[in-house]
């Protein structure tokens, strides 16, 4: 699949969060309760979308496909963190960084796209809606969520071409708590010129674009609810959930991959990391169950048909 290397490293160790013994064992705690709460947020909402006949439309099908998307995007790293915070040796091989490498990608450059078909399907809702149920039908809208995977597996297998081309022959230490493209340049023995140039303009193009495309929409958006006389709260009231996590994604993703290298230190780094990696994916649910009354009331039926008869 990649062309194969000279590369002596056979696993990596990941220094992680904290070397300190007392504090591993609380963030052990901490980030398991937020795993295991992403994991049934996001499969309340996609079962409620699923099970309830009112959620039947494109918002929803997009809803469901990002909490799909958001489960396997933490999984691929929070398990193997979660791991490393109870043994002593706290290593990855290397074709299991490789694997966590290439899904990490795959699945973040889809959430991109998929945003901004979100951002798109917010737009002809509001300036278009009595062609709406006609524009966004449910071909249309499986061809933009199949899409979304196919183009970010097509981009992350590029990304992956240029990172694994390289040679890897010590030193074998990342000072993160999961294998990040960056950071596996820097210990990269051959040049890395090449694949510098690749990652600023891939990350510039993949952000860019498609947060221009969002940016485009909710100005056409904003102009169209401006004209409305009445309801104006609750046209706009549609967007702001999604308009709340475009900003926390994009947000983060560009601070990790655009900025110049001398903005952020490690630590901080780290901590961008884990707000993008783990957090977003909780917060995710959460934030469109929040402001949409309808979500609500599909979560609270699927929890009451949930419940064990007496």
């Amino acid at each position: 699949m990649y062309p194969t290397n000279s590369s002596t490293v056979t696993e990596f160790i990941l220094i992680g969060l904290s070397t300190d013994p007392s504090i591993q064992v609380l963030l052990f705690h901490i980030f398991l309760i937020i795993y295991a709460f992403t994991l049934v947020a996001n499969l309340c909402l996609i079962l409620s979308v699923r099970t309830d006949s009112r959620l039947h439309n494109s918002m929803y099908y997009f809803l469901s496909s990002l909490s799909f998307l958001d489960i396997f995007y933490t999984t691929i790293i929070v398990p193997k963190m979660l791991v490393n915070f109870l043994v002593l040796e706290k290593t990855i091989s290397f074709m299991g960084c490789a694997l966590q490498v290439y899904f990490y990608l795959w699945l973040g450059e889809t959430e991109c796209i998929l945003l901004a078909f979100m951002a798109y399907d917010r737009f002809v809702a509001i300036c278009d809606p009595l062609r709406y149920n006609a524009i966004m039908n449910s071909i249309v809208c499986v061809w933009m969520i199949g899409s979304s995977w196919v183009a970010g597996c097509i981009i992350s297998s590029m990304d992956m071409y240029f990172t694994y081309r390289l040679t890897y022959c010590g030193p074998n230490i990342i000072n993160h708590f999961f294998c990040e493209v960056p950071l596996l340049l820097q210990l990269s023995c051959t040049d890395i010129y090449i694949n510098n140039i690749v990652k600023l303009v891939g990350s510039t193009v993949l952000l860019c674009v498609p947060l221009s495309l969002i940016m485009i929409s909710y100005f056409r958006i904003f102009v169209s609810i401006v004209r409305i006389h009445s309801g104006r709260y609750k046209a706009f009231s549609t967007c702001i959930s999604h308009l709340v996590v475009v900003t926390i994604f994009y947000g983060t993703a560009m601070f990790m991959y655009i900025r110049p290298k001398s903005v952020a230190t490690e630590d901080t780094d780290k901590m961008v990391a884990v707000f993008y990696t783990v957090i977003t994916p909780m917060l995710n649910p959460v934030i469109y169950s929040l402001r949409n009354k309808d979500v609500q009331r599909a979560v609270g039926r699927l929890v009451r048909s949930c419940k064990l008869p007496r």
